[in-house]
């Protein structure tokens, strides 16, 4: 057992004076880490066309050009959690990563997308440099252990009903199983009926588990449930939670953006639209100038 200086046991979470800092993750070109440019994960909720796909890295490629900042494409091919039946679930993985791919190929932009099944994996880890593990799915071994098999880092959603010292587990099962790393990533917490909450304490907390911290800003703002059979969200509240975890000090953000969202397939009331993005991301990295600055 670990004991604090005064005898008593040790808070796993709570940092302590002797407490390092998160391991740096390698993600293609881009090291995430203390340090290093924010890692933006950005792009919409699921694939469509591949010219939609287009138009939105286009937009992401060029916000990598700033030097303080450095940009995952994101996208799903399938989205397997849907509320409905008769919801859009996306292209399938052969397509999926057919797009990816492309689009990789176009940007110079590495990619990641959510994989649901431990069979996913190898193939998903040919295409793209980091591999996603949806909320629902964090507690999920066998699928945590192949996505870790495949070398690529891991990005594990903290599950809406998972606290902060749960994923100190996850951390083990991929750690144990690959040597690509991992971050972990705050998407809220289910907070009654049809509402995310997000603990802000969760982010240092998880941080002192050795690994980068991602906060997802436009996940945290679902309502899940809220249209009936698909989930609603507030936008609105996306920059204001984005703005805390960055006061607060996480080492990448994730959200979804899309030229409509009211069209898009899946999380439209969440989303960003895409011409808003490149002036909300401005604003959030010259916060993060000043934190860091007080930092010093």
């Amino acid at each position: 057992m670990n004991l604090s200086e005064s005898g008593t046991p040790a808070d796993p979470l709570r940092p302590s004076r002797s407490a390092g800092l998160p391991a740096p993750v390698t993600i293609g070109p881009y090291t995430c880490g203390p340090g290093e440019p924010l890692l933006l994960i950005a792009g919409p909720c699921v694939l469509e066309t591949l010219d939609r796909t287009r138009q939105i890295a286009e937009v992401l490629q060029r916000l990598s050009e700033r030097d303080d900042v450095n940009v995952v494409f994101k996208a799903s091919f399938d989205k397997a959690n849907r509320t409905s039946l008769a919801a859009r679930r996306g292209p399938g993985i052969d397509e999926g990563l057919r797009m990816l791919e492309q689009v990789s190929a176009e940007t110079g932009l590495p990619t990641t997308t959510d994989i649901h099944l431990p069979e996913q994996a190898a193939a998903a880890a040919e295409v793209c440099s980091l591999l996603q593990i949806p909320a629902f799915l964090a507690r999920q071994t066998d699928l945590l252990v192949a996505a870790a098999a495949t070398g690529r880092p891991v990005n594990v959603k903290k599950g809406q009903f998972m606290s902060p010292e749960d994923m100190q587990y996850v951390v083990q099962k991929v750690a144990g199983s690959g040597s690509g790393g991992v971050l972990l990533c705050e998407r809220g917490t289910f907070f009654g009926y049809g509402r995310l909450v997000n603990d802000m304490q969760a982010l240092p907390q998880m941080r002192a588990l050795g690994v980068p911290v991602v906060f997802d800003a436009t996940h945290s703002v679902q309502r899940p449930g809220g249209l009936g059979g698909a989930t609603g969200g507030n936008r609105e509240m996306v920059e204001p939670l984005a703005r805390a975890a960055v006061a607060i000090g996480v080492d990448g953000l994730f959200f979804e953006t899309h030229p409509d969202p009211a069209t898009s397939p899946s999380d439209g009331p969440n989303m960003i639209p895409l011409e808003q993005f490149p002036a909300l991301v401005d604003r959030l990295l010259r916060l993060r100038s000043v934190v860091e600055e007080l930092a010093r």
